[in-house]
Formats: structure tokens, sequence, C-alpha cells
């Protein structure tokens, strides 16, 4: 009976023991685990709660309260323009809801540079800054960049027409920005190119009559501009002779010839002519 105590004993001495070792190890990583948890959170910083949007939204899609919903954004990496409050985003009394400007997918950030203002349709007038007009291009396959352009770049503008003597083409206007081609406004890449028939671009009232003026005496064409391009282009002007490399000759004209002065006299029928001094 003590044999059967004892064994008993010490089976139970073994048993509390690996309880305890197993114990120790759990609290063990689980305290690794926070350490490490808490680490990563110093690391980011404190977190935010940002409104994102929970579906797929495109170009001109109305914004309404079920397709927003809050995630958590660390501080120290909040873009520009984010949402934060909801008053912002849908304020109380509006004339109208917001409207997409560019494609979003489901949980990307909420910007203000993607949205339109409460009641303000995503047409071109909400694209155009203060003070700038929209004034459009006839375009094709070549004075179009090959359908390359898309809103959001900026080109040059040449002209090219006739000054009297030749055929020119002169720089007219430098980095001006695209706002549409064709009916489409939404600024995000496609990943074809389309042959455009009109290019709209955002110009100065000054600016929109040279073009208006240049596109009704020649024909506009247009350049790309790289996107990190901030160089800006002097007076640029090519016409035909200066292409072919003629110069233009001026021949010097003849001296005049002298002035003779004469009288006449008659004998008869016989009349001659007699050379005098010039008076006059």
């Amino acid at each position: 009976m003590r044999l059967v105590f004892g064994l008993v004993l010490v089976v139970g001495l073994a048993l509390a023991g690996f309880a305890v070792y197993m114990a120790q190890g759990f609290i063990s990583q689980t305290q690794a685990e926070l350490a490490q948890e808490r680490a990563a959170r110093a690391k980011a910083g404190p977190l935010v709660e940002v409104y994102v949007v929970n579906k797929p939204l495109a170009y001109g899609d109305p914004l309404t309260p079920d397709d927003v919903q809050k995630i958590f954004w660390p501080q120290n990496a909040l873009p520009d323009q984010i949402f934060t409050d909801e008053a912002l985003l849908f304020p109380a009394g509006a004339p109208g809801p917001r409207y997409v400007l560019r494609q979003m997918e489901k949980f990307e950030p909420l910007l203000a540079v993607k949205l339109t203002e409460p009641g303000q349709d995503a047409g071109l007038t909400s694209r155009l800054a203060r003070g700038m007009r929209g004034f459009a291009i006839k375009v094709d396959v070549a004075s179009g960049v090959s359908g390359f352009v898309q809103p959001g770049d900026k080109v040059d503008v040449y002209w090219t027409g006739s000054n009297g003597d030749s055929e020119m083409t002169r720089l007219i206007e430098t980095t001006v920005k695209v706002i549409a081609v064709d009916q489409m406004a939404n600024s995000d890449r496609s990943t074809t190119a389309t042959v455009a028939r009109t290019v709209t671009v955002e110009a100065t009232p000054e600016q929109v009559a040279r073009l208006a003026q240049a596109q009704a005496t020649g024909r506009l064409v247009l350049s790309l501009v790289g996107s990190n391009d901030a160089s800006v282009a002097g007076l640029i002007e090519v016409d035909s002779q200066s292409l072919l490399g003629i110069e233009q000759q001026v021949v010097d004209a003849a001296p005049p010839a002298p002035r003779v002065c004469t009288i006449k006299t008659r004998k008869g029928a016989e009349v001659t002519e007699i050379p005098i001094p010039c008076t006059n």
C-alpha cells in the first residue's frame, strides 16, 4: 500500500513539474509575442481611423454612406486630403452627393482630390482650376501623338501655316494641361492608345484667344511633355526655307541711267536734237 502511495506521489509530482514547465514555456512565448507586437506598434506609431471605399467605384459614380467604411491607418503615413470625419465627407444640408473623379478599388482611402465637392457634377467644369477655361483642339492620328495623349498629360502646341512667302511652324503654347480626350475626362491610364478627334486643354482666356486664332488660320499639332519635365521652351520657329537651308539672295538694283536733255531744231523738213545741260 505504501509502495502504491509512493508511486502515485512520484507520478503526481512529475505531472505537476511538466505542467509548470509547459506553463512557463507558454508564458514566455506569449510575452515574446507581446513584446514584438508592442515594438511593431511603436515603430508604426499611433493609428487613426480613416474612410475607405468598401467596393470598386468608377468615374462618375455617386458616393453614398453605404459605399464607405472606417479602417485604422498609421498616423505618420496619412495621405494629404484624406477624410477622417464623416461630417466633412457627408456634410449636413449638402445640395447633392459627391461624385468619383478617379476609379477607386476596394479599401482604397478616400481623398478629396478623387471626389467632387458635395453637389458638384463630375464633368469638365469640376476639373478646371479657378480662372481657367476649357478649349477643344481638333487632332488626328498624327497631330494627336498617335492617340497616346491622356487626361492629365501636358503638351506643347505648335502652329503650322503660311507667313506669306513660305510655310512655317511655330511653338505657340507650352506645357498646357489636357483635361479631356474626346468625351473622356477620366484621368486613369488606359492600356491601349485611342485615336482622338478632339483634345480639350485647360487654358487662360488669353491662351484660348491665341489658340482659336491659330486653329482658324492654320493647323495645330500637339507634342507630349514628360511627366517630370519642368523646363520651359523658348521661341521656336522653323520655315520651309530655313528647313531646307535656302538662303534668300538680294540682287542689287542697277544704277539709274544718266539723264539726257536735248533741244529740237527744224530746218525745213529736217528735225535735229541737240544735247544741252539739264536745268531741272
